[in-house]
């Protein structure tokens, strides 16, 4: 089934149960982009446009720029459970995404506190590579998230590079990427979005859920400017499943968004630089 690129209708606010407005809460749990093009950063920008309220759980601190990153500081994985721990007790959330988790401590340290208050509408990033070619994750981290993190994750969002090591396969066809969403499902995840942005052709994503394969199509929009799409991509489906949308629409909701924040990104530094998450009120 494809899904067509189309208009998406804007989140609406939820009413409490006492009659006033609530937002919906997303937490993001990921590293920090000095260039502010992804991480955190991007994460919060997309929170912000999709009418969300963002909280945060920084795991490591990056130096980088939109051509490189140059030095990853870890944060301890006790400070990341605090930090978890700090915003459910009071704040509380009603989607959590994850992005760069960078080693196996921290992931067992996320997981641990995930199931401790019971987490619902987990979108999990599997940040590995940046675009500059670092490193992301520990190699001996893979194995932890394989088998610790993704079977908590309502939808898991790998690109092409990604979902050849977590499905253990190559991809280069159509074909490949179906059999890999796939794999990665029997791995645990209750659904997978493969992303086809490293794919010739139009960009599409194809999700899977146990059940149904679907694909959501959109011209491919010529820029250097995708530093920090996937890490916006997940968010958008975070803020868009703590609305109350469903899988879905939250994936349409993602696609339409990323591919406009992609049509009117402007030129910042000298490599790969950000989108343009505000370009509904930019325009």
């Amino acid at each position: 089934m494809k899904w067509p690129l189309g208009k998406a209708e804007p989140l609406r606010l939820r009413r409490g149960s006492a009659g006033a407005t609530s937002t919906p809460k997303v937490m993001t749990i990921a590293g920090s982009d000095s260039g502010g093009g992804a991480g955190i950063q991007a994460d919060l920008k997309t929170f912000a446009a999709l009418g969300v309220y963002g909280t945060t759980v920084l795991t490591a601190i990056t130096a980088q720029n939109t051509q490189t990153v140059t030095e990853v500081h870890e944060v301890p994985p006790e400070i990341v459970s605090s930090q978890i721990d700090a915003v459910f007790t009071d704040i509380g959330s009603d989607g959590v995404k994850t992005g760069m988790l960078f080693s196996r401590a921290i992931i067992e340290a996320v997981v641990e506190q995930l199931g401790r208050h019971d987490v619902k509408n987990l979108v999990v990033d599997p940040v590995m590579i940046a675009k500059s070619g670092a490193r992301l994750l520990r190699s001996d981290a893979v194995n932890s998230l394989l088998t610790c993190l993704l079977p908590l994750a309502t939808v898991v969002t790998p690109n092409v590079p990604e979902a050849e090591v977590l499905a253990k396969m190559t991809i280069e066809t159509s074909a490949d990427a179906e059999g890999a969403a796939r794999r990665i499902v029997e791995l645990g995840a209750k659904a997978v979005v493969l992303k086809g942005g490293h794919l010739d052709g139009p960009a599409v994503d194809r999700l899977y859920d146990g059940k149904t394969l679907r694909e959501f199509s959109s011209p491919r929009v010529e820029t250097s400017s995708t530093h920090g799409t996937g890490c916006t991509f997940a968010s958008a489906i975070a803020a868009g499943l703590a609305q109350g949308l469903s899988l879905v629409e939250a994936v349409g909701l993602a696609k339409n968004f990323v591919t406009g924040a992609l049509r009117a990104a402007y030129p910042v530094g000298r490599g790969h630089g950000p989108l343009n998450h505000f370009f509904e009120i930019m325009n």
